[in-house]
C-alpha cells in the first residue's frame, strides 16, 4: 500500500497536467494532486499503464508529448475546460556510461526527447497558465548539472539545458506580471535530486506545498531534494 502523503495543501478546483505520469513518480504525484482536491491530467504514450491512473480518478490522455501538434491540439481541447493550474514534468530516463567516448548520438537523442517534451507542452499551456489565479510548474532535474561527469556527459548537457527552459519560463511569468502591472501568480521551479528512485514521495509532496507558498517566492528558484536522514 502507498505511503500517507505528508502535504496538507487544499487544490480544490485546480487542475494539473502530468507530463510523462507513466512511472513510479507519476503514480505519486498523481495520487497526492488527487488527495489535495486537484483534477489530474496524467498523460504519457501507454494507454495500458495510463489505466491505473485513470483508475484512481485522474483523467489520462495517450500523447507522444515530442509531438508539437498533438500537444497543442491538447492544450485547445483542455482549454475549453478552464484553465491549467500546473504542469510537473517527469519525461526522462537515463542512458550513458562509457565515459565520454561512450556518450553516442543515439543516447542523446533519446535523453533529449525530455527536453523536447518540456518545450512543447509549456509553451502550449503558457496562455493556459497565465490565466490561472495561481499556478505552478516544475521539472525534475538532477544534481549532475552541478558536477557533470564524462560517462554522464549526454545526461547533464540534457539537464542543464532543461533546467534554463524552464528559467526562461520563470521569466516569462515574471514579465507578465511586471508588464501587466499585476502580482505574480504563476511560478517555475526546478527539483534537483541525485536520484529519483526512492524520492518519488517527497518529489510529489513538494510539488503540491508549491501552492503554499507565494509565487514570487518559488519562481526561479532551485530545491534540492534528498533522502530523509536515517535515524540511529
Amino acid at each position: 500500500m502507498p505511503e500517507a502523503h505528508t502535504s496538507t495543501s487544499d487544490l480544490s478546483g485546480r487542475t494539473v497536467l502530468i507530463a510523462g505520469a507513466t512511472s513510479a513518480a507519476g503514480d505519486a504525484a498523481t495520487r497526492a494532486l488527487l488527495a489535495a482536491g486537484a483534477g489530474v491530467i496524467a498523460t504519457g504514450r501507454d494507454a495500458a499503464k495510463l489505466a491505473p491512473l485513470a483508475a484512481l480518478g485522474a483523467r489520462t490522455e495517450t500523447i507522444d508529448l515530442t509531438d508539437e501538434a498533438a500537444v497543442n491540439a491538447l492544450a485547445e481541447r483542455v482549454r475549453h475546460d478552464g484553465p491549467v493550474d500546473g504542469v510537473l514534468h517527469l519525461v526522462g530516463g537515463w542512458r550513458g556510461g562509457g565515459g565520454l567516448a561512450g556518450q553516442t548520438e543515439a543516447d542523446y537523442r533519446a535523453l533529449e526527447t525530455s527536453l523536447t517534451a518540456l518545450r512543447n507542452v509549456t509553451r502550449a499551456f503558457d496562455a493556459a497558465l497565465r490565466a490561472s489565479p495561481e499556478s505552478r510548474v516544475a521539472i525534475i532535474s538532477s544534481t549532475a548539472v552541478t558536477r557533470p561527469l564524462a560517462g554522464g556527459a549526454n545526461y547533464a548537457a540534457v539537464k542543464a539545458a532543461s533546467e534554463a527552459w524552464t528559467r526562461a519560463v520563470a521569466h516569462g511569468f515574471a514579465k507578465a506580471a511586471r508588464d501587466g502591472d499585476t502580482a505574480l501568480h504563476a511560478a517555475a521551479t526546478i527539483f534537483r535530486v541525485r536520484a529519483l528512485a526512492g524520492l518519488e514521495l517527497q518529489v510529489a509532496d513538494a510539488f503540491v506545498a508549491l501552492w503554499d507558498a507565494d509565487a514570487s517566492a518559488v519562481n526561479d528558484t532551485m530545491l534540492e531534494i534528498a533522502p530523509h536522514p536515517t535515524s540511529v
